[in-house]
């Protein structure tokens, strides 16, 4: 894990601006609305709509996928699973960071991760930190459990 640490902490938290309640939800709902379309149409300009011409979707340190290449793949999950649910159980506020914990649900097509589904569903855990920069998302950090779902799909579980 990196740290950097300041002569002055206080003052680099001080410079991180939390967004407002409504702010925070005018970012993600668009960006969650992307996720869960069934027109791929709208997949890309209601992610340009909240995030930056930069932006990276990470699922881990150095597992990250720019806007191109994250508007591509969301446009694929449109055929694994063309009915994706996400709800958001928690929303926290915190400097420049949106969390929503909330939850993924759908039933895949066909296969899925390589494996035959005979038509069951998901449903998983999902972890998310958006990192707010000049009014928009810059960075998010995700997290599913991919596992379960695969486990959940299986009738493992």
């Amino acid at each position: 894990m990196k740290t950097t640490f300041t002569d002055n902490p206080m003052a680099a938290r001080a410079a991180a601006v939390t967004p407002t309640r409504s702010a925070a939800l005018s970012l993600i709902e668009p960006l969650y609305a992307a996720l869960t379309t069934t027109d791929v149409a709208q997949i890309r300009p209601l992610l340009e709509s909240v995030t930056q011409a930069d932006w990276c979707s990470c699922t881990g340190p150095d597992r990250c996928e720019t806007r191109e290449q994250t508007i591509e793949r969301w446009s694929g999950r449109l055929e694994a699973v063309p009915r994706f649910e996400l709800t958001a159980d928690e929303i926290i506020l915190a400097e420049d960071r949106i969390v929503v914990r909330g939850q993924a649900a759908g039933t895949p097509a066909g296969q899925f991760m390589g494996l035959a589904t005979q038509g069951r569903s998901f449903r998983i855990m999902t972890l998310d930190i958006h990192l707010v920069s000049e009014g928009l998302i810059a960075r998010t950090y995700h997290l599913e459990d991919w596992a379960r779902a695969l486990r959940q799909l299986t009738g493992a579980e």
